[in-house]
């Protein structure tokens, strides 16, 4: 992913059943108060939940989100914003994700859930 990349987002693990990813804390990525904005928090927890969900799909389709929904609950003012994703329903047309994002220390940031269709030709 393109974007993601060049944001600065690394995986750190990768299987079927979770995905763990994170971006450190830059200047160009927050807020005019320092904070993390929540374009860069959402880009992280979007691209850490398609990595989940294309690990889940069937040889030979693609994917492509159709519904996500973050809750933020604290502000990351510096260090690492870490996400992990797991699947929560794996089915022949959609692919539910649910991504908890957490600060350096393990405290939750936020938590997003996504929906991700399954692309069949």
């Amino acid at each position: 992913m393109p974007f993601a990349e060049s944001l600065g987002v690394r995986i750190s693990a990768a299987s079927p059943q979770e995905v763990r990813t994170e971006l450190d804390w830059a200047p160009q990525h927050c807020t005019a108060g320092g904070v993390l904005h929540g374009g860069a928090v959402m880009t992280l927890a979007d691209a850490t939940g398609a990595i989940c969900a294309y690990l889940n799909l069937p040889d030979g389709a693609g994917t492509a989100t159709t519904e996500s929904k973050t809750n933020f609950f604290r502000a990351l003012r510096e260090g690492t914003l870490h996400a992990v994703s797991r699947p929560l329903h794996v089915g022949r047309t959609a692919i539910t994700v649910q991504t908890e994002l957490l600060d350096t220390t393990g405290r939750r940031i936020g938590h997003t859930t996504q929906t991700q269709a399954v692309l069949t030709a």
